[in-house]
């Protein structure tokens, strides 16, 4: 148990790291580069970086210290713990890469917003998933979402909105404005779709002759409830046990297993759910 444990936990933070690194690469690489201001911290931290030359990785530093001592103390120890690794991997990736990515890949700067907001929020998807976070808005959100139901991405969106706005300030340009609410966009675009798609759930029908050796081991070592429901085969006008079950994406395999192993005859029906809300799955957001 202890075994799995350790390695469940490094394989949560190699995919934080991995996403945060993937996020970085978004602005060292696109957007930075072609003068874009994106959302959150860091889009805080570019603005004072166009205008002063400040180390954006310092700024993301300092800004993130009250947040995460905020995160610490009002969503728990562990919570705290991810957003410390977070900020402080963030800082040191703004450090490294920018020594490696020395000149643009491309020098459109629609492009440049388009995949520059698609890398950030993909690798932001991921860091989520993995309960991870790179500090600033993230934290915001998950603290707003603790007390209200608003989902993280609409609460990021928000804040966004507003520092975005205040790029004109800078440029007095609103071609800035708009490349960055583009940038928003692909961002929040991408961020659901990851974050979507680790929720994505199935329904399962199943029919068996031997459907409570079923049930009970999807039950007790998969961890989901099952629903038994009793049928008639129309065609031999034998009642048979219909067995009713929603899954998550990564509960698949091991249910799919377990017909395998107990009744390979089984019928089996497979559908997506675009959304399962109740006790094991998700709360209403609104």
């Amino acid at each position: 148990m202890k075994k799995q444990r350790a390695i469940s936990f490094v394989k949560s933070y190699f995919f934080i790291t991995f996403g945060l690194l993937i996020n970085v690469f978004g602005w060292v690489a696109f957007l930075i580069p072609a003068e874009i201001v994106g959302g959150g911290i860091t889009g805080l931290s570019s603005i004072i970086f166009y205008i002063t030359g400040f180390p954006i990785g310092i700024s993301v530093l300092l800004f993130n210290s009250i947040l995460v001592l905020l995160a610490m103390k009002i969503l728990g120890a562990k919570i705290g713990l991810a957003s410390v690794f977070g900020i402080a991997t963030v800082s040191a990736l703004f450090f490294i890469l920018p020594e490696v990515i020395t000149q643009p890949i491309i020098s459109d700067r629609f492009m440049s917003a388009l995949i520059g907001g698609a890398f950030a929020g993909v690798g932001i998807g991921i860091a989520f998933v993995n309960g991870g976070n790179s500090g600033g808005t993230d934290i915001i959100a998950l603290i707003i979402n603790k007390y209200k139901n608003i989902s993280p991405g609409r609460i990021i969106l928000y804040i966004d909105i507003m520092i975005i706005a205040s790029s004109y300030f800078i440029s007095r340009k609103i071609e800035t404005v708009v490349y960055g609410y583009v940038v928003m966009g692909v961002f929040a675009y991408t961020l659901d779709l990851i974050l979507d798609g680790a929720k994505q759930s199935y329904q399962l029908t199943v029919m068996s002759k031997k459907s409570h050796e079923i049930a009970d081991e999807i039950t007790l070592n998969v961890g989901r409830g099952v629903t038994l429901m009793k049928g008639t085969g129309w065609y031999t006008k034998n009642e048979i046990d219909v067995l009713f079950v929603i899954i998550r994406k990564h509960d698949k395999q091991k249910v799919l297993r377990i017909l395998a192993e107990i009744d390979n005859d089984a019928f089996i029906s497979e559908a997506k759910v675009s959304a399962v809300f109740g006790i094991g799955f998700d709360r209403i957001k609104l």
